[in-house]
């Protein structure tokens, strides 16, 4: 029996926000291997090789599914967003060997509220309300948390370090939120995960006769393992992307923090907290606010 279509409409409403939720959880666990490679290596090698595996990985897909060159204009703001993603990247990475999961993307939530600022200036977007009250949702549940992690945490000589490269790659990733709306008005899923390994591999690569080291073993099993969860991340949050506007799917940002949380207590041994469960809740909570957004959905061909 057929589904109505007031039901076919609500799913294909809700549709963009599943997947971008979907797409950050498996951004979540890669930062957990990616973290794990980053200690064993460095978090320079360990994105390089990430990078080299990631298009070594997407190439033979973005033949299969798409395979047009891009224009050249297209291929500018590929290459823009390869800069930015790799920067961002390595620093977020180089920063998270010295903090703790939680805290290292609670330091990152910064991010979504500039971006929802940056997506009225460069994309032209009105900010609504509820978009405001989601993300001061997400951000209070966000400083819930942090206070309580910081505050008790024993951070170590190199915290000033890590505290700074995460707060300068939560800024990259503001503008590269950005980018990530502009890329999927004008390019499918397969393409963006594809150029943007390779813009990051060929930026990254520069500096490798002076900085890359070969990873352990148990290293370059996190770092393939990384680049596979990134590729389909990157795939999935850009579909989604190209059906809502980035002012309604921002607040879902804040949700890395329930699976940096899980990730840290598996991987890592950071145990659970009250706080964490309060500011979860008032993350969560922003992010229903800003779902039900019908206004915002683009009727794009799927």
């Amino acid at each position: 029996m057929s589904q109505p279509a007031s039901a076919l409409h609500r799913e294909h409403h809700l549709a963009p926000f599943i997947a971008v939720t979907l797409g950050i959880a498996l951004f979540s666990v890669m930062d957990g291997l990616m973290k794990s490679a980053s200690l064993a290596a460095g978090a320079y090698s360990a994105m390089l090789l990430r990078s080299i595996f990631g298009t070594a990985l997407m190439y033979p897909v973005w033949k299969w599914r798409e395979g047009t060159w891009p224009s050249r204009s297209l291929m500018k703001l590929h290459a823009l967003r390869g800069a930015v993603s790799g920067a961002m990247a390595t620093s977020f990475f180089a920063g998270l060997v010295y903090l703790p999961m939680a805290e290292g993307i609670a330091l990152s939530f910064i991010a979504p509220l500039i971006a929802l600022y940056l997506a009225a200036v460069m994309l032209g977007e009105k900010i609504g309300g509820r978009a405001i009250l989601a993300s001061v949702l997400g951000l209070a549940g966000v400083a819930v948390i942090a206070a309580a992690r910081l505050g008790d945490a024993e951070l170590g000589d190199n915290a000033a370090w890590g505290i700074g490269m995460i707060l300068f790659s939560a800024v990259l990733y503001a503008w590269n939120l950005i980018l990530q709306r502009r890329q999927a008005l004008l390019a499918g899923p397969a393409e963006v995960a594809f150029f943007q390994t390779v813009f990051v591999a060929l930026f990254l690569g520069l500096a490798a006769p002076w900085l890359a080291v070969m990873p352990p073993p148990a290293a370059l099993r996190d770092i393939f393992a990384g680049a596979v969860l990134a590729m389909l991340s990157l795939m999935v949050i850009s579909w989604g992307y190209g059906r809502a506007e980035a002012q309604a799917l921002l607040p879902i940002e804040y949700t890395a923090f329930i699976w940096a949380a899980i990730m840290g207590w598996l991987m890592f041994g950071e145990a659970l907290t009250l706080p964490t469960v309060i500011g979860v809740a008032l993350i969560v909570i922003g992010c229903w606010i800003a779902a039900p957004r019908k206004s915002h959905i683009e009727q794009t061909a799927l």
